[in-house]
This record gives C-alpha cells, structure tokens and sequence, in this order.
C-alpha cells in the first residue's frame, strides 16, 4: 500500500510514523512546500522573547529519520493538483522538476494559514505575520534592529497577547489591539480575560481594546504607523496575529467542505472520498462539549487526528475521542487555562448554561505564602443536563493539571454534581482538604 502525506507538521508527522511504525508493508511519500519539518510555533514567542536560548529545540523530528524508516520525502516541494479520479498527486519541487505520486491511500495535512487582512499599505516592509519559522526569524530579525523602538501588535488572543510579552521582554515599546473588548476573548469569559489585560497593563504593554485597524502607515515603502478608528500609532515594526484559517484549497471543489472551508471529515478523518483522509488544521473535528462537528485548531488535536487517520488507513477502525479544545497561556507569570466552552461561547453555540465560581488558595493558609497562589475556578455546565460543557482557571499558581481532569469530564458528559463527589486526594503540598474544585461544583445551582 502507498500513502501519500500532503503536510509534513504535526498531523501529517504523527499520520507518517503511525504508519511507518507499525507491522505492515507501507510505502509513504511526504511532501512539504516548506523547508523544515515539526516545528512548534508555539515556541515562537519564546526564543523571541529570549526565554529560551535558541530555537533548534523547537524542532522535534527531520526528514533524516523518516528516510532512516524508509520513506520518501520531499521538502519544498508544491503540490500542484490532485487527480482523486486516478489517484495521482502532482507537485514540482523548488528547482523546477516535476512529480507525479500514485497513491492508494493520501493524507491532507496542510495546516492553516494567516488571517491577512486587506488593508490600505499591505506591501509596506515592516508587516509581520507569525506561523512559520521563517516569520519568526523575520519578526526576530526586526525586533534587533536599531530603529525598531515601536512595536504594534494587531490581535490579542494567545499569539498576538504571547508575542507581545515577547517584544515587551527585548525591550520595545508595545501596542496591542482588538476588535473585543478583551484579550483572548475566544476562549476565556470576561471575568478572567480582565485578569491578562491587568497583567499587560502592569507590565508595561499598551492595550488597546475595542479598536479596528484601518490602515498601515508608511513613508518610503517602511512602515511608520497604524491607523485605527481610533486615532492613528507610530509603529515601527507591525505583527498581524488576527487569526487563522484551513489551508484546504486542494480538492475543495471534489471534497466536501465546513462552513469555513476546512474539510469535512468523519470520526476516523476520512473524507466523502474514501481514499483521502484530512487531520490537523485543515480539517474540522467533534466537539464533546457541543456535540457536534467543529473547527479547532491545535497542535495537540492535530497529533491525535493524525494517529486516529493512520490506523484506519491500517484497517484498524479507530475513532478519535472527539476534542473539547483544551488550552493554556503564561505571559508574565500570569497562567489562564480552559478547556471547552467559556458561557459567551456556550450560548454562541445554542446552549443554555449555568456556571459556578470560586477564588480560593491552591494550598491551605498555614502554608508558606511564597509557596501559595490564589486560584480562580469557573465550571460551566448545561442548565438541563447538568453535565460540564467547559472550565477556565486563572493563577499564578501551576494548576495546568486540573484542566486535565476537566477535558475529561467534557469529554465524558461528567454532571457538575458528580464532579462534587469525586475523589480528590490532599497533602498540604499539593492542595487543600476541602478544595475549590469540590467547593465550586457544590454550589453549583
């Protein structure tokens, strides 16, 4: 059997060694325009913000070993058109030669791109965008120049709010800006979202919520400024982090597609053409807390779609567990994390919630108050059903751990009144005897 992987990030890297590991006679070809592979963007912002000393580490994997398992890849290299009639995939690599791939089984992982927006001054030298490695050497590059003292950042959800902290950390005068009222309003409600915009604030950022951009200003083809509907910035450099959409042009007129254009895929991430399968990125997902086909883009879901489509393509029916979205951030110290749906996204979605609160301690107050940290818990569950639909948690304090557990009760359809009941263990160390987590779903309405 011969796969073809379009793709070679995270889905299409996890697709390529479930297969490649596995007892089976498979031939696989890879094929990337970029000239790397499995790079975490999320590292980004911190080699950037000279967090982290370089940013080798934030590669995990090269074409090297697959080759050593006997596949075949092919590194800037575009694929041009598919023939899903004869199964063909057709490319040409950077230096002009032309390839033709026949396929029995072929993986679409394409990933996503940018949101650009179309705004007076795009071709301006000094506009950013942040997805690839080679725009984060760029964004680095600008950043360490001379005359760079202005930094404005368009979009404050986890890239815009990380690379922010980033700028910030080199030194630069920083601007943030959103259309919301609110940082990371697509996956905090506004209680905790407030707690990020505080942080930015406290740490020197300049943000600026509630505001459109209209047009990039320049003189001499550089840019010099951001135009806004409120006033008009100096900028010398400018990073767009608006968003981004699924890479899914390929065969958008002969497969089917979701509302935003991803590929619409089933629970084992074949398409409506049983030979393609779509993962990561560019194609949707089920989502446990709506029940229902969604689009989520994360590095984490885009692993776990790749190993469910490389098992089936295997013969082994496997169907992924769904997705409830699960994220985290840490900027300055500050540490949000959630999982499924903030209230704001559940009635988006049609669903009728309930949510229960609570600022407590991570440790008992007998505990050294260096060694605390106040937490601040939100459990939103459906009103009829009771059961948990998402959760955020905000500290200072490491509780990424306890969303875990949520993204399990998500997945699950756990009842926020039996989460009340559930075995917690205590050690002063770690927790409190009577802690927040059975302290909120105990009061839950």
């Amino acid at each position: 059997m011969k796969v073809v992987v379009v793709g070679t990030n995270h889905a299409g890297i996890s697709a390529a060694n479930t297969l490649l590991d596995s007892d089976q006679d498979v031939e696989v070809t890879l094929l990337d325009r970029n000239s790397n592979l499995s790079y975490l963007g999320c590292g980004t912002a911190l080699w950037v913000g000279r967090q982290i000393d370089s940013y080798e580490g934030l590669f995990y994997t090269k074409a090297a070993d697959f080759e050593a398992k006997g596949a075949k890849v092919s590194l800037e290299t575009e694929v041009k058109e598919i023939d899903f009639e004869n199964k063909v995939v057709y490319a040409e690599t950077k230096s002009g030669e032309k390839l033709e791939e026949n396929y029995d089984k072929l993986v679409l992982a394409t990933g996503s791109l940018p949101i650009a927006p179309k705004l007076p001054g795009n071709d301006l030298e000094g506009l950013h965008f942040l997805k690839l490695f080679q725009e984060g050497q760029e964004v680095d590059k600008a950043l360490a120049a001379d005359d760079a003292n202005v930094v404005c950042v368009i979009g404050a959800g986890y890239i815009g709010v990380e690379i922010a902290e980033a700028a910030a950390r080199r030194g630069k005068e920083v601007h943030i800006f959103d259309a919301e009222e609110h940082s990371l309003m697509n996956y905090y409600d506004v209680d905790f979202a407030v707690a990020m915009d505080e942080n930015l604030r406290a740490n020197g950022v300049h943000t600026h919520f509630g505001e459109l951009a209209e047009e990039y200003l320049g003189e001499n083809g550089k840019v010099t400024g951001l135009k806004t509907t409120n006033g008009e910035y100096k900028a010398d450099v400018i990073i767009n982090c608006i968003g981004f959409r699924p890479n899914a042009g390929l065969g958008a007129d002969h497969l089917d597609t979701f509302v935003n254009g991803a590929y619409l895929v089933d629970r084992t991430f074949k398409t409506n053409d049983d030979s393609v399968y779509a993962v990561g990125d560019c194609a949707t997902n089920y989502s446990n807390a709506v029940n229902d086909t969604a689009y989520i883009a994360l590095a984490s879901n885009a692993v776990r779609s790749g190993i469910v489509a490389g098992q089936n393509i295997l013969g082994n029916h496997v169907e992924g567990a769904g997705i409830q979205g699960s994220n985290g951030i840490e900027i300055f110290g500050l540490k949000l994390v959630s999982t499924g749906l903030s209230v704001r996204a559940a009635e988006k979605n049609g669903l009728k919630v309930n949510y229960t609160d609570i600022e407590d301690t991570q440790l008992p107050g007998f505990m050294p108050a260096e060694e605390n940290g106040e937490v601040k818990l939100r459990i939103v569950y459906e009103e009829e059903s009771r059961r948990i639909v998402g959760a955020q948690m905000v500290s200072r304090f490491d509780v990424s751990m306890g969303i875990h557990m949520f993204s399990l009760a998500v997945q699950e359809q756990l009842t926020v009144d039996k989460l009340a009941l559930l075995d917690l263990f205590f050690l002063p160390h770690f927790n409190q005897p009577y802690n927040y987590i059975t302290k909120a779903a105990l009061k839950a309405e």
